[in-house]
């Protein structure tokens, strides 16, 4: 449904009033689930080096313990990186909040493959059943 004039003049006054607050735009950008899932994802990338540094160490000192030590490092820093991705997928309500807010629509998630089959079937020709 679209704004009225009146609407829309007080949105764009909203919004260049948030544009100019920079204390108010990085609090919203430090709430946002996306920017926090993005640093997970970097440190458990960095883990993961870390623990493949260990696993490489380990088998040239012929030193066991510390290779295996160095692949659970990596294993756990991948689940901790998978679960961060998730939780990083999440819609956020605003699309940026540098001066140019807008409002992102809903995406509808795309239909698997048994979803598709159904609509196939439901759209089919009479004769044909």
């Amino acid at each position: 449904m679209p704004l009225s004039e009146h609407e829309q003049r007080l949105f764009d006054q909203i919004e260049r009033s948030l544009a100019e607050d920079p204390k108010f735009a990085s609090a919203v950008r430090a709430s946002d689930p996306r920017f926090h899932a993005r640093r997970r994802l970097l440190v458990a990338a960095f883990v993961i080096l870390v623990g493949l540094a260990l696993v490489v160490f380990g088998t040239v000192s012929s030193n066991t313990p510390l290779g295996v030590a160095g692949f659970v490092v990596m294993l756990g820093s991948a689940a901790f990186a998978m679960q961060s991705r998730r939780k990083g997928n999440a819609p956020a309500d605003l699309h940026a909040v540098g001066g140019t807010a807008s409002r992102r629509t809903r995406q509808t998630r795309k239909a698997g493959f048994i979803d598709r089959l159904e609509d196939r079937w439901r759209q089919r020709p009479e004769g044909h059943r």
